[in-house]
């Protein structure tokens, strides 16, 4: 299992809330961290476990296979009536549909699906957990930002063990027992 679709260059990082508006807030410090250039957001995901274990995932950037469908097969439409005419036209929504569904199949942009789903099996029922996937990250204020949703729960993260400890005592929170260098390829294969 890997971080992205393609790198594993990223840190990921998961906090749980009891309440999902705090969540939401987190999500927008991290934003706002990456719009003043204090790390680079790759790709966050909102995780929704109810009191029942039933779990809704938001993804930001991985690509939807319907959304990339239609946006083939219009792009694709367009060039064939050009240069078709209507039968051009006919055949290149289809080709276009087919070609956006299969990519959103292929490349995932962000956070991997596998990763995905393991938050969706650990994350406690009753909580909302934002999963960030961040490079050049400035340690100090990323921690300063945490200190602010002291109660939120570290879930995971693939920061070495010090930013760890760190984010850990910022949240007032107990530090997972998971830990992985992002060179490794899974969660179940760690020994930490």
């Amino acid at each position: 299992m890997r971080l992205t679709g393609d790198d594993t260059s990223g840190s990921l990082v998961g906090l749980s809330f009891d309440d999902a508006f705090r969540a939401q807030e987190f999500l927008l410090a991290a934003k706002s961290l990456d719009a003043g250039g204090q790390l680079k957001l790759n790709d966050a995901v909102v995780v929704v476990k109810n009191s029942d274990g039933r779990t809704m995932v938001q993804e930001t950037t991985d690509l939807q296979a319907t959304r990339s469908a239609f946006s083939g097969a219009v792009w694709s439409g367009l060039i064939g009536l050009v240069i078709g005419g209507p039968v051009g036209w006919v055949a290149g929504i289809v080709l276009g549909a087919g070609t956006g569904a299969a990519a959103a199949k292929v490349i995932d942009l962000g956070i991997s699906d596998e990763w995905v789903e393991w938050f969706r099996d650990e994350v406690e029922p009753g909580t909302t957990t934002v999963i960030l996937l961040v490079e050049d990250a400035d340690r100090t204020a990323l921690i300063a930002e945490a200190a602010r949703f002291n109660g939120a729960k570290l879930v995971f993260t693939t920061f070495d063990p010090s930013t760890m400890e760190r984010i850990g005592e910022a949240l007032g929170s107990e530090i997972p027992v998971q830990h992985h260098d992002p060179k490794i390829s899974s969660p179940a294969t760690a020994d930490d």
